[in-house]
């Protein structure tokens, strides 16, 4: 039996087992409940629904890719689909006999229906193991189609349950800017209709399935233009992205551009880590500490309340905030210099504890506020006008992260640069190469932790009031948490990062409660499927790339 042609039985059986129980945990702990709240396709499909259906579909998906035939892989997949239906079959079958509630609060009615399908026992476990076989056909007839042809069904598909999963707030923009009767014809009670959600797949599809078609033979164009042609476009990109951020605040409306805001903020802190993590291979979990110093020298210099010292604008305490935690940054750095890896982890994670410890305790609170915290902020003013408003307030958190990147960019193609990712390669070769590691590391703990004091400075006087509590260790995890997804050492990779861990969070905040899980579930899966990050840089994408190619293959003549 070999090891990757043979895909017998007994792994179909096992993946259809892992999907199931996937789908049986997700139910149990009320996800599925929750989810089924928000519908993607009026009158046909839920989210909850979809997030059953989910794990069988990939798995099925594993199976038929794994198979070494084509008749094996239908097969492999249909059973991995009835498999998977076996765990919810038996939930169902416990329910109708024993109380589960009390054992499991979230098992309720609700959630027997969804996944019975409003049917009875015998007739909804029936429906189940049907519906998760359908799923597996379906999945081997994608995996089977031409690549082409494939991808782009599978782009419609995410780009139709994108929209339907936001369509609340498409709604609500739709009816602003075209009126109630035209948003009526694309959703139906906050879910798109079944025609426009067909519509919308079918032409996604084809404009994915045409770009596949040109794209490279427009690529081969863009090879052959002349250097200088290819600057002017890559300026006129840019050009219009600027245009494009400028104008977003005049479509999104507040609520959007509130969330726009938070992302900016940890984008700030994300090009911050990026520095000493993703550049510099140092592992920072104090990072909070430098956010709370900007923070907090913020709200001391400006603040109109009895804490406030100097009552100078937001624009004078700006530079003053980065500066104080620029020192920081050098204050840590200068006594972790020796350390590595863990210890380093460690010590930075304890810097960043005392920091919050100290902002919170009795000793300091003349001077910060202790628990009370800091009040009466004022917010930005420019040009006589008070910036109020989320979206006066963008184009403030805009700068700032246009400025961090323009940085961040610099500084990685620098001679510097350079240094910080030979140490993360190999500490020990770099300094036998002539890098001075105390100058080079201290650099890169002042430069994030600059970052970090400009995203504080601005979250202060965005909140107009600041506590110990919004300093806590989740944060640090949070940003590194982004860069990871997002990609190691890669700018859009922090943009990124932070839309998927801290923008959909915020679009979705009804399921705010399993906020971490989803972070947890997300980064097993990165770390399995894609460890490189949704946009890595392109030495990290070569690195990784380079380790699979050289991995010995198998031989198809060894048993198990």
């Amino acid at each position: 039996m070999t090891t990757m042609q043979d895909f017998n039985l007994r792994k179909a059986i096992n993946l259809g087992l892992i999907a199931g129980f996937i789908s049986l945990f997700i139910s149990v702990i009320g996800l599925t409940a929750l989810l089924s709240k928000r519908q993607l396709i009026a009158g046909i499909l839920t989210l909850g629904q979809l997030l059953i259906f989910l794990a069988t579909a990939l798995l099925s998906y594993q199976a038929a890719e794994k198979s070494s035939k084509k008749s094996t892989a239908v097969l492999n997949s249909v059973i991995v689909g009835l498999v998977s239906a076996i765990p919810l079959a038996f939930l169902i079958v416990f329910e109708s006999l024993i109380d589960l509630r009390q054992f499991f609060v979230n098992i309720s009615p609700d959630l027997i229906k969804i996944i019975s399908f409003g049917q009875g026992t015998t007739t909804g476990i029936a429906i189940l193991f049907a519906a998760m076989g359908l799923v597996g056909l379906i999945m081997s007839l994608v995996y089977l189609l031409p690549p082409q042809i494939r991808r782009s069904i599978i782009t419609g598909l995410v780009a139709t349950l994108i929209i339907g999963t936001f369509s609340e707030l498409l709604t609500e923009r739709l009816r602003v800017f075209f009126g109630v009767a035209f948003s009526k014809t694309i959703f139906q009670s906050k879910a798109l209709l079944p025609s426009v959600a067909a519509i919308i797949l079918i032409v996604v599809t084809a404009l994915s399935f045409v770009w596949t078609k040109t794209g490279d033979g427009i690529k081969q164009r863009f090879d052959v233009i002349p250097d200088r042609q290819k600057r002017y476009l890559r300026v006129g990109n840019w050009v219009v992205l600027l245009i494009i951020l400028f104008l977003l605040p005049q479509f999104l409306g507040s609520y959007l551009s509130e969330v726009i805001n938070n992302v900016g903020i940890f984008v700030l802190m994300g090009l911050g880590l990026n520095i000493v993590v993703g550049f510099a291979g140092l592992l920072d979990l104090g990072y909070v500490a430098f956010f709370a110093i900007g923070a907090y020298t913020m709200a001391v210099m400006t603040s109109t309340g009895s804490l406030g010292v100097g009552h100078v604008s937001f624009w004078l305490a700006l530079p003053v905030s980065v500066t104080a935690a620029t020192l920081a940054g050098i204050m840590l750095g200068t006594p972790v210099l020796r350390m590595r890896g863990d210890y380093l982890a460690i010590v930075t994670l304890g810097f960043g504890e005392i920091i919050r410890i100290l902002a919170n305790s009795d000793m300091l609170k003349s001077f910060l506020g202790g628990a009370q915290g800091i009040l009466n902020i004022p917010k930005p003013e420019f040009m006589g006008t008070v910036l109020i408003q989320p979206a006066q307030l963008y184009y403030v958190v805009l700068a700032g992260c246009l400025l961090a990147a323009f940085v961040s960019y610099r500084l990685s193609r620098s001679r510097l640069g350079r240094q910080w990712m030979a140490i993360r390669e190999d500490e020990d070769v770099a300094k036998a190469m002539g890098i001075n590691l105390v100058k080079t590391k201290l650099l890169a703990f002042a430069i994030g932790a600059a970052f970090s004091g400009l995203a504080g400075a601005i979250f202060a006087s965005k909140l107009t009031s600041i506590f110990p509590h919004s300093f806590n260790l989740l944060i640090s995890i949070n940003v590194l948490c982004l860069i990871i997804v997002g990609g190691m050492g890669s700018l859009p990779g922090v943009v990124v990062g932070a839309l998927i861990l801290v923008g959909l969070p915020e679009l979705l905040r009804e399921f705010a409660e399993y906020r971490y899980l989803m972070y947890g579930a997300l980064l097993i899966v990165m770390m399995l499927a894609k460890p490189e990050g949704f946009w890595p840089s392109a030495i990290q994408r070569r690195e990784l790339h380079a380790f699979k190619d050289t991995e010995p293959v198998p031989d198809s003549t060894q048993t198990e």
